[in-house]
Parts: C-alpha cells; structure tokens; sequence
C-alpha cells in the first residue's frame, strides 16, 4: 500500500500569530451589524430613554435656568447617559451568550487573541453607546426644549461617550460571571435601579441619607461628569467615584476573562 504525499502541506507548529492578535476592521463589522440586527438592543436600549426623556415634557420646570442651560438639557444629559450605559452593557453580556453557544471556545482555537475578543466587544459596546446618545440628543434637538450653548452640548455628549466606558466594562464582567440567559436580566433592572440611586433621574437633595448612598454608586460619579459643562459643578468624589468604578469593572472583567479561558 502505497503513501501520497502532499507537496506545500502546512505544518501547524508553524502557524504565525496574525499582526494585531488577529485584530481586523473586517471581524469588527461583523460584530457590530450582528449587534445592530438584535432587535431588542436597538429598540429597548436606544429608543426607551428618548422615549423616557420626552415623558418628562410635562413637568412645569422644565424651562427653569440651570447652569448654562436648562432643565430639559439637564433631563436630557441624564437620559443620555442612561441610554448608552443600558446600550453598552447590553452589548458586553453578548459573551455570556457566545460562552454558552459555545462560540468563544471555538475562537480559542484560532489565531484570535483573547484580549482582541475583549477589546473588539468593548468598540461594538461604545460604538453602540454612541448611537443612544445621538439618538437622545436628536429627539432633544427635534423637541426644542433643551437649552445650552452648542460646545457645552458637544462636550456633555462627548464625556458621556467616556463614561460609558464604565458600563461597557460592566457588561464584559456580568457576561463572563452570569449565564447567557441571566446576564441582562439582571444588568437592566439593575442599571434602572442605579440610575435612581445615583441621582440620574431625580435630583437628590445634598445632605440627605439617600445621596450619601448614592455617592458609592457606580451611576453617580459618571452623571455628574457628564453634566459638568452644564452644571459647572463638579467634585473630587464624583472624579474618585469614577475612576474607581471603572478600574473595579474592567479588573474584574479581566479576571473573569482570564478564569474562563483557563477552562480551555
């Protein structure tokens, strides 16, 4: 029995690891019109805060002067950022549903390196962010109500875009610590439930005992950041709150990231 030998066979010992960890804008695409085609995400995550944003239309404050602006602008910085932290979580726990697909262990096997997986999810989640921001901010601009000057608009919507980092780092950790089918089921209430707590829907009296809670929550320290060229208040413990929160979540992220992979 004769054997046939291939001329040009591939040695696998001799695979090269491709430039960027296997980083390419054409794995990117993918992810984000994957992201794009879930319904729930784009309807719930994007159009529910402008939705909640024009609920407030009623108030009899909503002309009264804040800052630089008014309280439509301020109500609409809020619903902004609630909007692309909802949005950019949901985008991160999309790992919890590939772990269970079994499609992130299937990615192991190929040149892809698992930090570019995670980097690649957190450019879908603030890509995605972006989306619920300018999608809140055209409804604000349709409206007519909120009132500032356009480089302070141009500046919240921007350092609410940072922000969302925080969320997004989030989202990773809860995917890589709940079941697929838990992740968001958890995040959602629970980013409502921040949201009220970290003085982002309602403005909570200083002083009181709720706002000494809601200092220690992960929603305070980025609303106030990104009201900051309206309000032109900001302080070291909303800067401290931040920074901490996001340092907490992307260390636990990759804590979670580096124990799955060593299932592998």
């Amino acid at each position: 029995m004769s054997t046939t030998t291939f001329r040009g066979s591939i040695d696998p010992t001799a695979r090269r690891v491709p430039p960027l960890g296997g980083f390419n804008p054409t794995l990117l695409g993918i992810e984000l019109r994957r992201m794009l085609r879930n319904r729930r995400t784009v309807v719930f995550a994007m159009l529910f805060p402008a939705a909640l944003f024009l609920s407030f239309g009623s108030t009899s404050d909503w002309d009264e002067s804040v800052g630089h602006g008014n309280v439509a602008a301020y109500v609409m910085v809020s619903m902004a950022l609630y909007g692309a932290a909802l949005t950019a979580a949901s985008a991160g726990t999309q790992v919890a549903l590939e772990r269970a697909m079994g499609w992130s262990r299937q990615l192991r096997l190929t040149p892809l390196n698992a930090a570019v997986y995670i980097v690649v999810k957190a450019i879908i989640a603030l890509v995605l962010g972006a989306l619920a921001i300018a999608v809140v901010n055209l409804v604000g601009v349709l409206q007519g109500k909120p009132e500032m000057p356009v480089d302070v608009w141009v500046e919240c919507a921007l350092l609410t875009l940072a922000c969302t980092s925080v969320f997004a780092a989030l989202g990773l950790c809860a995917g890589y610590l709940l079941p697929g089918e838990n992740a968001m089921q958890v995040l959602g209430p629970g980013l409502a439930l921040l949201s009220f707590l970290g003085n982002v829907f309602i403005p909570i009296d200083e002083g009181s005992w709720i706002y000494t809670i809601a200092q220690w929550t992960p929603m305070y320290g980025v609303a106030e950041i990104c009201r900051y060229p309206l309000t032109g208040d900001l302080t070291w413990i909303a800067v401290v709150n931040a920074a901490l929160w996001l340092a907490v979540f992307v260390g636990g992220a990759a804590w979670a990231m580096a124990r799955d992979t060593a299932r592998v």
